[in-house]
């Protein structure tokens, strides 16, 4: 699906990334982790037909440089950071379906699961939206498609626990049709998502680690969570979850978390763990 042959990039006398050799194959979902300026980001522009570079790029054959149209075609793309994009939702929608010859509602559908009310902001221009309108509608447009490759950098940053369950889920409804490359500094961030870990530092691959298979983006766990006292900041934290207090004294709460959220959860809880007694997650079978 993807090959990288030997791909060296240089900035002027700075070498950024220095023969890479990687292979991605169809469904897998790796995870590209390293420091800044490990070459994560000069890796993805390369993938993208951005940069010129030395060796040799291909997706389903195809050079990202040579072929771009029929490449950014295949790709969906989730930036970290918004581009400053003045033209109008609509007319972004409208472009980015053309692009990969695809119907604009499908798009108006993923951003409406999201919970993006799209047709309220269909004359608005993307730079106004705020964060996280800006990064559901990033992510519609990369899922909408008929995307073969998705590469999102650090994609669920600026989602709500609602919002990342239902990505996680459309995740899973692609998992077994396309390759997915996330990008992150930290690997606990996206350690739940992949069954392969890429680590690059100084421009070279120096892990490469295959992790469970098994793992579910759809996986849901019901949670419970105990404290001795009322706090209202671990109120505040787990009504941002959606978890619904169990008695009146607001000391005992449950809802549910994505299973490629968990490791989240628990950091959140953990923050409280002079208050808190009891945290519990169970796998709800599908």
């Amino acid at each position: 699906m993807i090959r990288f042959t030997n791909v060296t990039k240089s900035f002027r006398r700075n070498r950024i990334l220095d023969g890479i050799d990687l292979t991605i194959g169809l469904g897998e979902r790796v995870a590209l982790i390293g420091s800044n300026g490990a070459g994560k980001t000069t890796l993805i522009r390369c993938l993208l037909g951005e940069y010129t570079f030395d060796g040799d790029v291909l997706i389903q054959g195809h050079s990202p440089r040579l072929e771009r149209t029929e490449v950014l075609g295949l790709i969906g793309f989730v930036p970290q950071l918004p581009p400053p994009l003045k033209m109008p939702v609509e007319q972004l929608i409208d472009f980015s379906a053309a692009l990969c010859k695809t119907e604009p509602v499908r798009i108006h559908d993923v951003a409406t699961r999201l919970g993006l009310d799209v047709a309220s902001i269909l004359s608005r221009p993307f730079i106004k939206l705020s964060g996280g309108m800006k990064q559901k509608l990033l992510i519609a447009i990369a899922l909408g498609r008929n995307a073969k490759v998705l590469v999102m950098d650090e994609p669920a940053a600026n989602l709500d626990p609602q919002a990342r369950k239902i990505f996680f889920e459309l995740l899973a409804e692609r998992a077994e049709h396309v390759t997915m490359l996330i990008s992150s500094h930290r690997i606990n961030e996206v350690s739940s998502l992949v069954t392969r870990v890429i680590e690059l530092d100084t421009g070279k691959i120096v892990l490469d680690d295959r992790v469970a298979a098994e793992i579910s983006l759809a996986g849901v766990l019901t949670g419970r969570v105990i404290a001795r006292l009322h706090e209202p900041a671990l109120v505040k934290a787990l009504e941002q979850w959606n978890f619904k207090a169990a008695d009146s004294a607001l000391t005992e709460w449950s809802g549910q978390v994505a299973g490629p959220d968990r490791l989240r959860f628990l950091g959140t809880v953990s923050r409280y763990a002079a208050v808190v007694t009891h945290v519990s997650l169970t796998e709800i079978p599908s």
